[in-house]
């Protein structure tokens, strides 16, 4: 099939679907996850649909939605979630910021857990609720109702008055030379903020996420003592990681 022809395919189904996934595609079309990345990355610059985390939705929706970002790369999420939980101990005081994959590590923690967690993520106090021996402070601040997060001054003040054990931290991109990136101003000053609060940083980073750079710098890749991803901790899509002083689980 030629590139064009699954042009035509990809945005059909745009279309009538509103959204697709990778994997989707790949096995409608039966091509690789790569192919229907390459392909969905020249039509995102050409301005015929917006990209999202593990697919493409229209052109006119805001691609950084919280909503839109629940129903893609749920199966990595929960192998990251998962991969989490053995950094996480009783006792201990938590940074967690916002995003899709903090609320999946939320949820996959033990019940009996013992912890404080610092967020400015309001989309996991329904998930905390079943955690009895968790004490959730939120931070304060400008609510964005698209990320389900606060932001700004007092937000940043705010966690500057905690000093955490670890820093969970969602990521928008992770690079071995770029450092962590984020896609807004207002989301990497949080961020920046919650990991110089923080005796530790780990951070959670999808493949699709990985050797990325957005427009806001974080934290340099030095800052980071762990990066949990969905793949193997031998592949090797994560080589250009390991020059660094970094844990990769």
């Amino acid at each position: 099939m030629l590139k064009e022809e699954r042009f035509e395919i990809i945005l059909k189904e745009l279309k009538d679907r509103k959204k697709v996934k990778f994997e989707d595609l790949a096995g409608q079309l039966h091509v690789s996850e790569d192919t229907i990345r390459r392909d969905i990355d020249i039509l995102h610059r050409n301005g015929l649909l917006s990209k999202a985390r593990g697919g493409a939705i229209l052109r006119e929706k805001d691609p950084l939605t919280f909503h839109d970002r629940k129903s893609f790369l749920t199966k990595e999420k929960d192998i990251i979630a998962l991969k989490t939980q053995q950094f996480i101990k009783n006792g201990m005081t938590v940074f967690m910021d916002g995003g899709t994959t903090i609320c999946a590590v939320v949820n996959c923690m033990p019940l009996d857990v013992r912890l404080r967690i610092i967020t400015n993520n309001y989309s996991i106090i329904p998930i905390v609720e079943k955690f009895k021996n968790v004490e959730l402070i939120l931070l304060g601040g400008n609510y964005e109702r698209d990320l389900a997060v606060t932001s700004g001054v007092t937000t940043c003040h705010e966690a500057s008055k905690y000093l955490a054990d670890v820093f969970i931290m969602g990521t928008c991109a992770a690079d071995p030379h770029y450092g962590i990136t984020s896609v807004s101003i207002t989301d990497g000053e949080t961020k920046k903020a919650m990991v110089q609060s923080s005796k530790k940083t780990i951070a959670l980073a999808s493949r699709n996420k990985l050797s990325h750079s957005e427009a806001f710098k974080v934290c340099e890749i030095s800052q980071v003592s762990t990066l949990i991803t969905d793949l193997n901790s031998d592949d090797p899509q994560l080589d250009s990681f390991r020059k660094s002083n970094l844990h990769i689980v």
